[in-house]
């Protein structure tokens, strides 16, 4: 099965975000039924909505989904197939199991699950370059117009934030949303489509991130989209 338009995309994510992870489930679909090439990159939440005079999640040393994503960048050196692995384990763990994967001990048991090293956790840290990489690929997006995630970054330069969607399309659903989103390619001036929410899908949505609501240890910070 084939799709058109563009034969690969920079997904760029935060372990943290709910929504991310629920698009990053249908972007494997598509990537598998469709041969999509799919490279995982960097975004962090803490920073875009960092409180003025809060500390830079860089600043601290241990910093949630910053740190995460920084064990991610460990691992995409040796292979981006271990940072599939570690961000479809890490955000199910938080986003369906309800774990806290945050915490410097669950990510190490969750490494040695994978069958993976759990000292890459502190050898992912002691490496500055690690956040050196997070960081360099999160102001790049940002540079080019993203403000959350999930963010599609494309050869051509254009940038899509989303879908932003919950119960994953599967099999040919998958690839026509895939096609009806890249479509969005073929009008670079068109900025906006927003579905109203009724209470029934703010209910839909509470339910399904319930676990992440559980397992979370921080308040959820969210500036106002431009």
């Amino acid at each position: 099965m084939a799709a058109e338009g563009p034969s690969g995309v920079d997904f760029h994510f935060d372990i943290m975000c709910p929504y991310a992870y629920q698009t990053s489930i249908w972007m494997r679909e598509v990537r598998d039924l469709a041969g999509i090439d799919v490279r995982w990159r960097f975004f962090s939440l803490e920073e875009i909505n960092r409180e003025e005079g809060k500390k830079h999640p860089w600043e601290r040393e241990w910093s949630y989904g910053w740190s995460m994503m920084r064990i991610g960048a460990y691992l995409r050196r040796i292979d981006m197939d271990l940072l599939d692995r570690w961000y479809w384990a890490a955000g199910t763990a938080l986003h369906v199991q309800g774990r806290k994967p945050h915490r410097p001990d669950v990510a190490a048991a969750l490494l040695e699950e994978l069958g993976l090293d759990p000292g890459i956790v502190e050898a992912a840290m002691a490496d500055p370059t690690t956040g050196d990489e997070v960081r360099h690929e999160h102001d790049i997006v940002v540079e080019a117009g993203a403000f959350g995630v999930p963010t599609l970054v494309f050869a051509d330069g254009q940038a899509l934030f989303g879908p932003v969607l919950i119960d994953p399309p599967q099999g040919d659903e998958a690839v026509r949303l895939w096609e009806h989103v890249v479509g969005w390619l073929d009008y670079p001036r068109l900025y906006e489509l927003q579905r109203p929410k009724r209470p029934s899908d703010i209910a839909a949505i509470g339910a399904a991130f319930a676990p992440y609501l559980n397992a979370r240890d921080w308040i959820t910070i969210q500036k106002d989209t431009p």
